[in-house]
């Protein structure tokens, strides 16, 4: 093989995992897409099998917005899950409650009066 054949044979390979991560994007919207029916899904597939890229083309065309907008909505939605379970274990405490805490240890003793004056500070900074 010359060196064209070497890019030609590169470029035909880059645009064939071009085309399946949109086939996955695809299947996946159309699997996860509630609004569509299942005969419509059908549908997608087998002109997805027997032309598959017109079929992509048409479906990034014809379904495009509405696959960035059901994208957003997952991230956002991923993005709040997360959210939620960090504060939950993180333990989510007001300033008040880390004065308290501070304060107890400085009744029992475990922390000096110095060391609850910086604890009280950093409660109140953040």
């Amino acid at each position: 093989m010359n060196f064209w054949q070497w890019v030609l044979l590169l470029l035909w390979w880059f645009l064939f995992f071009a085309y399946l991560v949109i086939l996955f994007q695809i299947l996946s919207d159309l699997f996860r897409d509630s609004a569509v029916s299942g005969w419509l899904k059908a549908v997608w597939i087998l002109f997805l099998v027997l032309f598959p890229y017109l079929t992509a083309l048409v479906y990034v065309i014809a379904r495009g917005k509405g696959m960035a907008e059901r994208q957003g909505r997952r991230i956002e939605q991923a993005r709040a899950e997360t959210d939620s379970y960090i504060r939950d274990v993180a333990g989510a405490k007001s300033p008040a409650d880390h004065i308290a805490d501070a304060k107890a240890l400085l009744d029992s003793g475990a922390i000096t009066p110095e060391e609850f004056a910086q604890l009280k500070a950093k409660a109140l900074a953040a």
